[in-house]
């Protein structure tokens, strides 16, 4: 099957800014110049080019063009998508270190947050997701287990925490807060950042229709990653 003319265009754009012959900030070619240079419509190209400002590759910018945007990764304040997507998006090699896959006993603050019983049994994961091989995210959660008994039986390395959890109780509803952080000892060296390092830290309670899922602890670098949305309003 023939490759869409849109996706051959991102692949392009991609090659260009992986290989930097395409700097940061630098200008892309417009929705004309694409469509002629791959014969196809500007509604195509226009395509290919939302499609990776959506993702945090270029920035588009009415009336200035479009750009390569920034080195830092970009995720949205306003959707929670699957990091390893939001990685592969960007056309970056995903990874990630399982550091912890067990059985806990609820603290108040996690026994709040789940809607159990202080000192209940809870389930807890810890992993790093890497891009390009760097830390990117710390994500420590925890996980109610009598909605989601199986969730220490799971391989993490085949599927991250989101996507599984996405398939066996369905998000209904999610909350979270985000402030900056110092990370601790232990968090520096997981995520390879000097003590010095500002990181982004988000806390994110997830609901099914049964209840309160998951309490996650995601912790990112700052001079990696950055939070950016867009919004459209209605007249």
């Amino acid at each position: 099957m023939a490759t869409p003319k849109f996706a051959e265009i991102k692949q392009f754009i991609l090659t260009k800014v992986e290989s930097g012959a395409w700097q940061e900030h630098s200008r892309v070619p417009s929705e004309n110049q694409l469509a002629e240079l791959f014969e196809c419509s500007r509604m195509t190209a226009r395509r290919a080019l939302t499609e990776l400002a959506e993702t945090g590759v270029l920035e588009r910018s009415q009336g200035l063009g479009t750009f390569v945007a920034g080195l830092k990764s970009q995720s949205s304040m306003m959707a929670i998508r699957n990091i390893a997507d939001e990685i592969k998006d960007r056309g970056h090699g995903y990874s990630v270190r399982q550091l912890g896959l067990t059985q806990t006993s609820a603290t108040a603050q996690i026994a709040i947050a789940l809607g159990l019983e202080e000192g209940s049994p809870v389930f807890y994961s810890v992993l790093v997701h890497c891009e390009q091989e760097l830390p990117l995210q710390l994500e420590e959660r925890f996980v109610n287990p009598q909605l989601v008994p199986d969730y220490l039986k799971q391989d993490f390395s085949l599927q991250t925490p989101h996507e599984y959890l996405s398939f066996v109780a369905p998000l209904t509803e999610a909350r979270h807060t985000i402030e900056a952080v110092v990370a601790d000892n232990e968090q520096q060296q997981q995520l390879q950042i000097e003590a010095s390092e500002p990181c982004l830290q988000i806390l994110r309670r997830t609901w099914s229709r049964q209840g309160v899922v998951s309490f996650a602890r995601l912790i990112h670098p700052g001079s990696r990653f950055r939070l950016g949305g867009h919004l459209t309003f209605n007249r």
